[in-house]
């Protein structure tokens, strides 16, 4: 559906997923600079869709219709003991927009049409 506009910026989908990439890259790097590990490269990308509950194989069994996915692909290079690995696998998804979003948000909204 053309909507109008030239495709010129990201759509505020596209800014969502931005600031959540951002923040997971510099949550891995904060953290290997506290702990001292050496990260030689950080790589993060995501994608958002809706898929359908049923389509859905990591949703909830009580889950219908159409729902609001984010996949993530989140590549960590470097020489890495696998305590190392496992933790920065652990802190990849701890960033704080990224615990926000999953645990949803409840907005307080108020609106003024003049």
């Amino acid at each position: 559906m053309d909507l109008g506009g030239t495709d010129a910026g990201p759509n505020p989908y596209e800014m969502l997923l931005g600031s959540v990439a951002a923040c997971t890259a510099i949550t891995l790097s904060m953290y290997a600079q506290r702990k001292d590990i050496r990260i030689d490269a950080i790589s993060v990308r995501f994608h958002y869709e809706k898929v359908h509950a049923d389509d859905c194989s990591f949703c909830d069994d009580d889950s219908t219709g159409f729902i609001d996915t984010v996949r993530s692909e989140i590549f960590v290079d470097g020489a890495f003991t696998d305590a190392q690995r496992e933790r920065l696998a652990e802190v990849a998804t701890r960033c704080p927009v990224h615990k926000t979003l999953e645990r949803g948000i409840t907005f307080d909204d108020h609106v003024v049409v003049g």
